[in-house]
């Protein structure tokens, strides 16, 4: 059944009026986005950067210069319907906000990467009865910088982030080949098992989002991440930046079904 586009709609405004709070869950059955806007001239940096990395950064859309509105929801605005921003300034954060408008004013020709969610294969992974622990629990996902490099291009170098759900051992295979289906929204684990093969020492300790439960039976498995340009912000620097905060993303109106070979 195609999900209702006055959903997405819906939870687009309620990320606009309400309190801050992460988007999974809301509005199933419809994309949801990592974001992240540059001055001009750092964009075709970035849209390297995402080619030579295409795992955690799938880039679904991008904007014209100075422009806030994206094809994939053409009535939003991405400068207040994302309900946390943060603003970059020479690679530190310094400012977590609920409307980027006065922020985004400040750059005329801020290009904008609206970047593929694990989010989308969320809903296909609940259908088919593997339990989202965050999403049960009501936290944000959690996230861990790695020690994995990412490919650098021009003046943009980092480390890659992933996303962690605990899953049932015997379900494993099947979650894997479920996600795979969406290679446009990081597709496939990068890593299944031993958190220290990705340099990562503790699961109680994300470097985003919140920590989740782990059952005995259940195996952490890692997806490629699209809060990675943030890490890549931190290492390289830039003079300015917006991005979403880990976890609060923006909703399209595009069906998750649009992604999925």
């Amino acid at each position: 059944m195609r999900p209702d586009p006055d959903s997405a709609r819906a939870a687009r405004l309620a990320c606009r009026r309400d309190a801050p709070r992460p988007t999974a869950g809301m509005a199933p059955g419809f994309t949801q986005c990592n974001m992240i806007a540059l001055p001009r001239d750092w964009a075709w940096d970035f849209l390297l950067y995402a080619q030579r990395n295409p795992k955690p950064c799938p880039v679904l859309d991008v904007t014209d210069p100075g422009s806030h509105r994206s094809a994939l929801a053409p009535d939003a605005d991405l400068r207040t319907d994302i309900p946390l921003y943060r603003v970059w300034r020479d690679g530190e954060l310094a400012e977590e906000t609920a409307d980027a408008t006065a922020a985004w004013a400040e750059h005329g020709d801020l290009v904008t990467f609206l970047i593929g969610c694990s989010f989308t294969f969320e809903t296909p992974l609940q259908q088919a009865g593997i339990e989202m622990r965050h999403i049960a629990q009501g936290r944000n996902v959690p996230m861990f910088l790695t020690d994995r490099d990412c490919r650098p291009a021009g003046r943009l170098h980092g480390k890659l982030v992933v996303s962690m759900r605990p899953i049932p051992a015997g379900r494993v295979a099947e979650a894997v080949t479920i996600s795979a289906r969406t290679p446009a929204v990081h597709g496939a684990p990068v890593h299944i098992g031993d958190p220290e093969g990705l340099g990562i020492g503790d699961l109680s300790r994300p470097d985003f989002g919140d920590p989740v439960d782990i059952r005995r039976d259940e195996v952490p498995v890692f997806w490629a991440c699209g809060v990675t340009p943030q890490a890549a912000l931190m290492a390289s620097r830039p003079p300015f930046a917006i991005t979403h905060a880990p976890g609060h993303m923006f909703i399209t109106d595009v069906p998750d079904t649009q992604w999925q070979v």
